[in-house]
């Protein structure tokens, strides 16, 4: 006899609470898992246990953008582990193999691990839900609730959960900060750059400030280079198998700016300041309507994020590349960080972080305070009337009260 199998978060909230990546507010999933007769809502079902866990699945398939379909290429990889740890929710008395239960709703809690606990792996914190084009990489969780039925029959039911982190927000003030790098060519001419902040998300404007210095013991020769142009440009980088044999890196430019100087090098150097729009994916279609999102994964507003999975890593870079008569050109890879949400939106999700974090304060991970589990098993004496149902002349009819 097999069960109908459920669940459902906290009343008009998802079953996500708090912002993974965010420590203060212990991200974790609530819910409850409800067990209902399959057949019949007062047929009742024989449960011996009932386990619950959050279960990530990753997989990678780095050659599925290829145009040479025909080729002989890897197989998808993939790999499943579980986020944190499994919670036992139910086993039947010790002595009996199963009871007969008419209904049964079990509270959980699963806490997301928040602690970057370096080679700890069990204590990471889970990289979002994320698929990129052509699957060539997916991440995504489910809930998954297992229920035996006696010796012989063991189902496993699966829900599925998007998640995203909050740690790369734009708004926090360690992206913030001006970065700062250099890069010299022939020991004639010296590339800066200078960026204002670190980490942007769709249609936010990037912007540069750059400086070509020449080396004051050549000068004679450092006046003779022509400064032809300055190109800035964002780039992705996917690392597949990063922590494999053999890491395969595809690196794809997705927007570039360049600007023609045609200019001897003053003795005072060269400063300019460049920008451009950080590419956005256009979410609705020719039409203009949204398209139903997947339950698996959230919406994004870009392709990609800065991520780093099991199977595969996601990093970006801010290049700054002059081209020169008389001298080498100069290219310099500046790491940033991309977030999945534009500056206003990550203003947007800073009030409601404190109010996350405050609402944890109040939680303890090693008892979390979950309401009684409402276990009606079929010989209880109230159990139909629990169902609506009475017994009228040996028959079950809906009960009116």
């Amino acid at each position: 006899m097999t069960a109908f199998v459920r669940v459902s978060g906290p009343p008009n909230s998802n079953f996500l609470v708090g912002y993974p990546g965010i420590s203060a507010t212990l991200p974790r999933i609530e819910g409850r898992v409800e067990i209902r007769p399959g057949q019949g809502y007062s047929q009742p079902v024989h449960v011996s246990l009932v386990t619950v866990c959050l279960q990530r699945r990753e997989s990678i398939h780095p050659s599925a953008d290829s145009v040479m379909r025909g080729h002989l290429a890897s197989p998808r990889k993939e790999i499943t582990d579980i986020v944190g740890k499994e919670m036992l929710l139910y086993r039947s008395p010790s002595g009996r193999e199963s009871e007969a239960i008419l209904s049964m709703d079990l509270p959980f809690v699963i806490f997301i691990p928040y602690g970057r606990g370096g080679e700890e792996i069990a204590r990471r914190v889970p990289p979002a839900s994320l698929q990129l084009d052509k699957r060539t990489a997916e991440t995504y969780y489910e809930i998954m609730v297992t229920v035996q039925h006696g010796h012989s029959e063991q189902r496993k039911h699966y829900f599925p959960v998007p998640i995203t982190r909050y740690d790369t927000l734009s708004t926090f003030g360690m992206y913030n900060r001006p970065e700062a790098a250099e890069r010299v060519a022939d020991h004639l001419i010296t590339l800066g750059i200078s960026l204002p902040r670190w980490s942007y998300g769709p249609l936010d404007p990037v912007s540069v400030y750059i400086k070509l210095s020449p080396n004051p013991d050549q000068m004679h020769k450092a006046k003779k280079v022509t400064i032809k142009t300055i190109t800035v440009s964002i780039e992705e980088e996917i690392i597949f198998n990063h922590e494999g044999d053999e890491p395969q890196r595809k690196t794809k430019t997705l927007s570039k700016h360049q600007q023609s100087i045609n200019v001897r090098m003053p003795e005072a150097g060269f400063f300019t300041n460049m920008g451009l729009v950080f590419p956005a994916r256009e979410l609705r279609d020719s039409e203009g309507i949204l398209p139903r999102s997947r339950r698996e994964f959230p919406m994004y507003a870009v392709t990609g994020f800065t991520t780093t999975g099991t199977l595969y890593k996601i990093e970006y870079y801010l290049v700054v590349k002059a081209a020169m008569s008389s001298t080498k050109d100069i290219q310099l890879r500046q790491p940033i960080v991309v977030c999945p949400f534009d500056h206003a939106g990550c203003k947007e999700e800073m009030e409601a972080i404190e109010q996350a974090a405050k609402d944890a304060a109040h939680v303890s991970p090693d008892n979390p305070m979950l309401p009684a589990a409402q276990i009606i098993r079929d010989n209880d004496p109230n159990g139909l009337r629990a169902l609506g149902v009475s017994v009228v002349g040996g028959q079950k009819k809906p009960l009116i009260e």
